[in-house]
């Protein structure tokens, strides 16, 4: 779907397209594209606006200036857990054309718009407008990050409470969840690099440029901190669930040894040889007598050894 947005008092949608303005385009269809084509002479680049996997990078072609950024995602799998993920954000630039394609669901855009509107932007076009969908990226992904701690949080109390192979799997997605974000902001990183070389020749706002900068530093700082804590908590889960093993596996041993020795006795006492109390009354109490004494200087000498402590 294309959707054409004027900045005055905030991103105001209008009904064609103006000089100037920014035309978003949400989930196009082959129709959408080729209107683009044939109304601004748009490059082909769908295939790698498609691509879920299409990495941060500056591109020029005919003019046009493509630049992707990652952006995060948000949703909800069938067990009703929360996915976090990023996907690609493809912009194109030209004179007074200013495009974004998207084919992956966000709330950045959204956001944005709804941003601009509070505070009554009244001028953001060109690089200065792809500086702001910038800014906006790095907060969404500090906000998701946000989520993701308080998601840890509640992971850890669960955790220790009770060792829930459920609760691990959790952690363990939000480990990955993580590690999509880093590579995603190192690569936003990137992209915003290879934009400040370019934007000496071109008209922008020095400061929108230096919070763009900072947001996403940040961003990516809080991500490889919370990665770093998360790694931590689950080097610390297997050293727990390790010495809980090593425990049962004490408890086992001794009970095994401490079991073994009426066996001997019973075993001594019931083999088809004249031990002198075959035929007394007094032997099964005696064989249980002596296993019970043999067992208690066993649990002594046990209890009492470095390597079950």
């Amino acid at each position: 779907m294309i959707s054409y947005w004027k900045c005055k008092d905030g991103f105001n949608e209008i009904h064609q397209w103006k000089s100037g303005c920014w035309i978003k385009v949400s989930n196009p269809t082959a129709e959408d594209l080729s209107v683009l084509k044939e109304r601004f002479a748009v490059p082909d680049f769908t295939h790698d606006a498609m691509d879920i996997e299409e990495r941060p990078r500056v591109d020029h072609e005919d003019n046009w200036s493509l630049v992707f950024v990652r952006v995060p995602c948000k949703s909800i799998d069938d067990d009703g857990d929360t996915v976090f993920s990023t996907a690609p954000l493809a912009t194109l630039i030209r004179d007074d054309v200013f495009i974004t394609v998207n084919y992956f669901d966000t709330e950045v855009l959204d956001d944005f718009i709804n941003w601009s509107k509070r505070r009554r932007l009244n001028s953001c076009k060109g690089y200065d407008l792809l500086l702001s969908l910038m800014l906006s990226t790095s907060v969404w992904y500090l906000k998701y990050l946000k989520q993701m701690n308080a998601m840890m949080n509640i992971a850890e109390e669960r955790l220790e409470n009770k060792m829930d192979n459920d609760e691990l799997m959790r952690t363990m997605g939000l480990g990955k969840f993580l590690i999509y974000f880093i590579t995603s902001l190192k690569g936003n990183m990137t992209v915003l690099t290879r934009l400040k070389k370019r934007l000496r020749i071109f008209p922008h706002d020095e400061d929108l440029l230096e919070d763009v900068e900072i947001e996403t530093q940040q961003a990516l700082d809080t991500a490889s901190i919370y990665n770093d804590i998360l790694e931590r908590q689950q080097e610390t889960y297997s050293s727990i669930i390790g010495n809980n093993l090593n425990r049962i596996m004490k408890t086992l041993t001794v009970v095994t040894i401490l079991l073994m020795i009426p066996t001997v006795v019973a075993g001594y006492y019931g083999m088809n040889v004249p031990n002198g109390l075959e035929s007394q009354w007094v032997g099964f109490p005696l064989a249980v007598i002596i296993s019970l004494v043999l067992m208690a200087i066993g649990y002594f000498f046990i209890s009492h050894s470095k390597f079950f402590k």
